[in-house]
């Protein structure tokens, strides 16, 4: 069983930077070989992949260039820095993890094994 505990969303004007941060525990695994993602669902849309870490990162079109994400493998901890934060960035974030194997990192959320309860990041004008 894994824990996943998101913090760092808020109420930002556009423009703006937010961190957010996902806390891992309670796999017994070697968090650094795990897929950390995050995704975001805002109402009435679907969940949708905007990154994901292992040994190397990828990210949604949507957000390339201004968001980034990284891990502190010894805290268990992933983050999730965004940058220049429009309207449409506004979402309920969600942490997740992938344990298999596959080589390619997955972007489809049905294909994480653990998530985190979410944190609310929305962005004014």
């Amino acid at each position: 069983q894994v824990q996943l505990v998101e913090s760092g969303g808020g109420l930002v004007q556009a423009g703006g930077s937010l961190r957010l941060s996902c806390a891992a525990s309670g796999s017994g695994r070697t968090f650094s070989s795990d897929v950390m993602g995050w995704f975001r669902q805002a109402p009435g849309k679907e969940r949708e992949f905007v990154a994901g870490i292992r040994w190397s990162t990828v990210y949604a079109d949507s957000v390339k260039g201004r968001f980034t994400i990284s891990r502190d493998n010894a805290k268990n901890t992933v983050f999730l820095q965004m940058n220049s934060l429009t309207p449409e960035d506004t979402a309920v974030y969600y942490c997740a993890t992938y344990l298999g194997r596959q080589s390619l990192l997955p972007t489809a959320p049905g294909e994480y094994d653990y998530w985190g309860q979410g944190t609310q990041v929305t962005v004014f004008l």
